[in-house]
């Protein structure tokens, strides 16, 4: 029972699954508790899911029931070094090399425990929108909020502690919920910096920096631990005869894949389909062997037996309960051969049928970018059908009338047709954009406007149709920015100078805090998702000299003569986090 209780600890730890594996092992130590090699195959289960300390009681365990037995001594070492103690972890090797001098394994160990025990600790990562959302996961998070009277009375709040969480689970989700003012003066509360109201005065700042998490602190040694830990094994096992052939079968097929994949890489592909053939009939219970005969009869052109292969792969996979990435890789493959095939038939929906199917095996970057690849032929291959000039100019005009009636979503329809008809005409998009614009559909008009710009960077008209529309959408200094590029092309262009006058002004007017209150929130919290910003808030440096502003005036002013303090002082008042008056 013992043994049949170890067999299945082996099994799910060689497949990964160390819970259950451990588990296994545990019974089995309950039918048989001197035994030795139970210990330290649960120590080396336990080691892999780092829980370290239950790893330690057990290889200690093990070197008590067998102190001459040098893999004891391994464990002991891994469970030390998981623990961040590499002085103990070190010692545990050398003894276990005084039995077994030639053990690798133990040799392996000794390196990573010096070299763990030598290295300086490492610093965290700091800058960006993570390093603010890292922020939320000290247990001083809790105690701050529940501190402080601004903050204490979220903490009855269902739906505020639901964000928080999901900010702890996913720090670089911060993004989404900082539009809710409730996050804005935590995250105030967090980085020690308070942030401008309408009613604040000149900069702010609390008056004790932050420290970095003690938790943080306290876990860079165990982590820098088990980065360089070797992965533990389990102890061999006795097989039975038949389960010895299989593995010799299994071997066997290996070999003969590894010298298909030699075969292909010279472009000798009868010889490998011969090498992958042979894998097969000595192991049909691994599709990579059809997967990659597929993938040969690809480069060889011979698209509908890549297909026959990968549909066998599908089936044989789903039948084999396979790694639903191999199975992926089959329906991959079997996409790219339509897809080859579709350059003459002219049909790519059923390869690209056939990667949405992929994808929702597995999200593969390489199956994404073939699907995308598949529809911008199919795509491509209509505009070619359905390009034609003079038709496209004749929508054009009718949208220019419709757009003259004040008809604008009849007039988009007719800019959509004569896009369609001629998608490379920028003057489209820069009428289009103005319907978006009067429709109120600003995303839509940038969309439209930057198109504009990109197919014909000299037509002044895209920058005054992109800079009317981030006017709108309150981003000032960007529209400047836009007007000002435009003026390169045109200097004397009246329309572009009075969008740079109507910017200056509503700057200043953001300066003076002369901006309602919602405005202000809305401001601040498109800045916050800036990674400019983001990383200036959270520059030590940068840090510093608020405070200075709040408390030492004087040293503040020496800081401005720095031109980098001085313009990211400026972006933190052009973003609202900052007000001067």
């Amino acid at each position: 029972m013992a043994d049949e209780a170890k067999a299945k600890g082996n099994a799910a730890f060689s497949a990964g699954r160390f819970e259950e594996a451990a588990g296994h092992f545990s019974d089995a130590i309950a039918l048989a508790p001197a035994n030795h090699v139970l210990y330290s195959n649960r120590s080396a289960a336990l080691a892999s899911i780092h829980r370290y300390s239950d790893a330690l009681a057990d290889a200690e365990k093990t070197v008590e029931l067998k102190p001459d037995w040098a893999k004891g001594y391994s464990r002991l070492g891994a469970a030390h070094l998981g623990l961040g103690d590499a002085a103990s972890a070190a010692a545990a090797y050398e003894k276990g090399l005084a039995l077994d001098p030639s053990n690798e394994g133990l040799k392996a160990g000794l390196a990573d425990a010096k070299k763990a025990a030598g290295a300086p600790p490492r610093r965290a990562p700091s800058g960006g929108a993570d390093a603010i959302g890292q922020m939320f996961q000290g247990p001083e998070l809790w105690t701050k909020i529940a501190s402080d009277p601004a903050t204490r009375a979220y903490l009855d709040q269902s739906d505020f502690m639901q964000m928080l969480r999901e900010v702890q689970r996913n720090p670089s989700s911060l993004n989404t919920y900082l539009s809710d003012p409730r996050m804005m003066q935590v995250l105030s509360l967090m980085l020690n910096i308070k942030i401008q109201t309408p009613q604040d005065s000149d900069f702010s700042q609390s008056s004790s920096p932050s420290q970095p998490p003690p938790q943080q602190q306290k876990q860079q040694p165990e982590t820098k631990a088990r980065e360089m830990e070797p992965e533990p094994q389990p102890e061999p096992m006795e097989v039975s005869d038949e389960e010895k052939e299989r593995k010799e079968r299994k071997a066997a097929a290996l070999k003969e894949k590894e010298a298909g994949n030699a075969s292909y890489k010279k472009k000798d592909f009868e010889t490998a389909i011969q090498h992958y053939t042979k894998a097969l009939e000595l192991d049909d219970e691994d599709i990579s062997y059809l997967t990659n005969r597929a993938a040969v009869y690809i480069e060889m052109g011979k698209y509908d037996e890549c297909i026959e292969d990968c549909d066998k792969a599908v089936e044989r996979g789903r039948e084999l309960r396979a790694d639903f990435k191999m199975v992926a890789r089959a329906l991959t493959r079997k996409g790219t051969a339509l897809a080859k095939l579709a350059k003459n038939s002219k049909d790519y929906d059923i390869a690209i049928e056939t990667f949405q199917k992929a994808l929702t095996e597995h999200r593969n970057p390489d199956t994404l970018k073939r699907l995308n690849e598949a529809e911008k032929a199919k795509k491509d291959l209509e505009q070619q059908e359905y390009y034609d000039p003079k038709l496209a100019d004749e929508e054009r005009e009718k949208g220019n009338e419709m757009f003259k009636q004040q008809k604008y979503p009849e007039a988009i329809k007719h800019y959509n047709e004569a896009i369609r008809r001629n998608p490379k005409d920028a003057r489209v998009y820069s009428n289009r954009a103005a319907c978006y614009t009067k429709l109120g559909a600003m995303p839509e008009g940038l969309k439209d406007a930057e198109k504009c710009i990109e197919l014909d960077p000299t037509f002044t008209k895209g920058y005054t149709r992109k800079g009317a529309v981030q006017f709108f959408m309150k981003e000032y200094e960007k529209a400047m920015e836009t007007y000002q590029a435009g003026l390169k092309l045109d200097p004397n262009n009246q329309e572009l100078l009075d969008g740079i006058r109507r910017c200056v002004e509503q700057i200043n007017k953001a300066n003076r805090g002369d901006i309602s209150q919602e405005d202000l929130q809305e401001k601040q919290s498109k800045a916050m998702q800036d990674p400019e910003i983001q990383n200036i808030l959270t520059d030590p440096i940068m840090r510093q000299v608020l405070m200075d502003f709040q408390e030492n005036p004087r040293a503040a002013q020496d800081h401005l003569k720095d031109p980098g303090v001085a313009q990211k002082i400026q972006k933190l008042i052009n973003a609202g986090i900052v007000q001067t008056r």
